[in-house]
């Protein structure tokens, strides 16, 4: 996935990196992208920056009263990205940014589609916190991006290899030259006073994990620092990637996938409750929660219907909301999914409906689903077996207003409008398109799971 995909890139955005671990790598990467694609690119730096790297644009120009922002304007004509600056720090070999107060008007004032601005020190080291005069965000930031190198992780949490490490150590009271793990690094990046201070309330926060490797252990650690800095509210999504990768540089985008639980059927084939029936030492709805929590979904509805009230008492203890649905004796699936969305929170970029009385569902194939939405493989994604569609499918909030307002048959009908947003996850197990509706099938079912 290429960084604009990631960060969700507008024309008129003004873009802060911040942080340690490749910041200027992302800047640029995302300038050469952009500009690849006709764009029109200014960057600069509110703080200071290496002339190196300054000049790996195709041209620098340097900020005076006498600079006409004409001459700006034709290096854009020219060249499509320009790095602009104020003075030379020759004695540090490197070049002094703009002023953030100049900076936010630079969009217009030379015509440029964006513009990128390194915010943040961090003397090259992986990770930081920062000192009380950074970073130095413009006040005009549409969107912001932390960035932390994730070979920081397992690192001594010092001054030696992290940015200002007493602050941290400080606020939290971890122990000094401890192993940096991540809900450490997590907790550090989603904090208002570190990773976040001087977040312009208006902006997108979308931060970046860099040096992750394609695949491995690496991965599946920055994967739950993404996981718990999504935690905070102000966060909108975690991106995941290599900047100096020769391949697409971002791996995948960590959003917040809650899920549905349909579960307001009147079980009238099975004569009671399926949901309430025993399923290994807990019954079949207990079973189909906890396979979710552990696959870690942002939140999770179960909506009720028949036997409300047991299904809601059953789920007391467990992190999860309960909401019924009057209609659910005529009201079919259409209804209970309806009622679902609407208890989910804004910040909720896509959903797994997920069947109440599916108790066999395998925690594989959950996150496989996972995985191929978060490398955008798809804006609905869903299992098959053999050419079977089954269940649970991940449907993105972007067709959410769809659903609500269709009036009757089956979400597989919003579905068929999409094809080429659909993605098809071939599985293994037909576990998939299973369910519990008759005592037949529930003594088969738990046969086939060794259960007594």
């Amino acid at each position: 996935m290429r960084l604009r995909e990631a960060l969700r890139v507008q024309r008129g955005d003004v873009i802060a990196f911040v942080g340690a671990g490749g910041k200027t790598s992302a800047l640029f990467r995302l300038a050469d992208e952009l500009r690849a694609e006709g764009w029109r690119v200014v960057a600069t730096t509110t703080t200071r920056v290496a002339m190196h790297e300054a000049r790996r644009a195709p041209v620098t120009i340097q900020v005076t009263s006498d600079t006409a922002l004409t001459t700006i304007r034709q290096a854009l004509d020219q060249h499509g990205f320009v790095f602009v600056y104020r003075s030379d720090d020759l004695g540090r070999h490197k070049i002094i940014g703009l002023a953030p107060n100049v900076v936010s008007g630079l969009v217009d004032a030379v015509n440029s589609d964006v513009l990128l601005v390194e915010a943040d020190g961090a003397r090259r080291l992986p990770f930081k916190a920062p000192y009380d005069h950074e970073p130095v965000i413009p006040s005009g930031a549409s969107l912001v991006v932390p960035v932390a190198g994730v070979d920081a992780l397992g690192q001594p949490l010092d001054d030696e290899h992290v940015y200002n490490a007493g602050r941290i150590l400080a606020r939290y009271g971890f122990p000094e030259g401890g192993p940096l793990i991540p809900p450490w690094m997590a907790v550090t990046i989603r904090d208002p006073q570190l990773g976040l201070r001087g977040v312009p309330s208006s902006a997108r926060v979308i931060p970046l994990l860099n040096k992750v490797a394609a695949n491995g252990y690496d991965r599946a650690r920055a994967r739950r620092v993404a996981q718990l800095v999504l935690r905070s509210s102000r966060v909108d999504a975690v991106a995941l990637g290599a900047m100096q990768s020769p391949g697409d540089p971002v791996h995948e985008v960590q959003q917040r996938v809650a899920a549905v639980i349909l579960a307001a059927g009147t079980s009238s084939r099975m004569g009671q409750s399926k949901l309430l029936l025993p399923w290994d030492d807990r019954t079949v709805i207990e079973t189909v929660v906890a396979r979710l929590i552990a696959a870690r979904v942002a939140e999770i509805v179960v909506v009720t219907g028949h036997q409300a009230h047991q299904v809601t008492r059953l789920l007391a203890d467990l992190p999860v909301r309960t909401v019924h649905n009057p209609a659910y004796i005529h009201g079919e699936m259409l209804s209970s999914l309806q009622i679902g969305l609407r208890a989910l929170p804004a910040s909720a970029a896509a959903c797994l409906v997920v069947m109440g009385d599916q108790p066999m569902i395998e925690g594989r194939v959950i996150g496989r689903l996972l995985a191929a939405y978060a490398e955008g493989k798809g804006d609905i994604v869903l299992p098959v077996y053999r050419g079977q569609r089954g269940h649970p499918v991940l449907i993105s909030q972007r067709f959410w207003a769809d659903l609500l307002t269709l009036e009757r048959g089956a979400p597989r009908d919003v579905i068929k409008r999409y094809p080429d947003q659909v993605a098809e996850i071939r599985v293994n197990t037909d576990s998939i398109l299973r369910d519990i509706d008759t005592p037949e099938q529930y003594r088969h079912e738990r046969f086939l799971a060794g259960l007594s």
